[in-house]
């Protein structure tokens, strides 16, 4: 269900605007990076690594936005409103280098300028993408926070790329789609069955009739 989902939420997606390029395939906030003792050696940094690559594996889709400037509180209230398997963290550039070494997501290295807050989105793209839109808008970022770019199918977009992405349906207005496309059927069917003047009412009562006589 997770694979159609997704091929539905992209099929639209073709025409999009913003900058592309082919590369290999490669319910919390978490800061990778920045800290001292462990953290910092050897062991602590292949640690990071490790935890981002899991990330990365188990991820339909990543993009990036600026760090700075979004204080504890605000990070706390934009993780509540992502959509379950949505994870956002603040990764060091060195650590994210690492861990998207030939992974689908190589070409995110075009976007490790400064410090990043990362998404890392197992199902619900569109979802994620209109969370973060909402974030700025509260909170008085439209002009200082925009997307630096995404990563989905090996396929880099630029920011325009990425907020069209996020105009498609999320997986809940999918679903809602999809339900009321499948509740619409019978009743379709029953609405031409009963009307007087259609000719599949007059088979059916031809056929009945014939029943019948028999």
């Amino acid at each position: 269900m997770r694979s159609f989902l997704l091929l539905l939420s992209l099929g639209t997606a073709s025409a999009f605007v913003g900058q592309q390029q082919a590369v290999p395939r490669a319910h919390e906030t978490a800061l990778f990076g920045g800290a001292s003792g462990f953290a910092t050696s050897l062991d602590g940094k292949k640690d990071k690594v490790a935890r981002v690559e899991e990330l990365l594996e188990s991820s339909d889709m990543i993009f990036a936005v600026p760090a700075k400037s979004i204080t504890v509180a605000e990070a706390q209230q934009l993780r509540r409103s992502l959509p379950e398997g949505s994870v956002v963290s603040v990764v060091k550039n060195t650590i994210m280098t690492r861990a998207v070494a030939g992974t689908e997501y190589e070409a995110a290295t075009s976007m490790l300028t400064g410090p990043n807050m990362w998404f890392f989105i197992e199902e619900d793209i569109g979802g994620t993408i209109k969370a973060w839109k909402s974030f700025v808008k509260e909170s008085g970022k439209i002009e200082s926070h925009g997307i630096f770019g995404g990563v989905v199918e090996g396929v880099y977009y630029d920011d325009k790329g990425v907020q069209a992405i996020g105009n498609l349906p999320s997986k809940d207005e999918l679903y809602a789609k999809i339900a009321g496309s499948i509740k619409a059927v019978p009743t379709k069917v029953a609405r031409v069955i009963k009307a007087p003047n259609s000719k599949l009412a007059r088979a059916i009562k031809l056929a009945t009739v014939d029943e019948r006589s028999d």
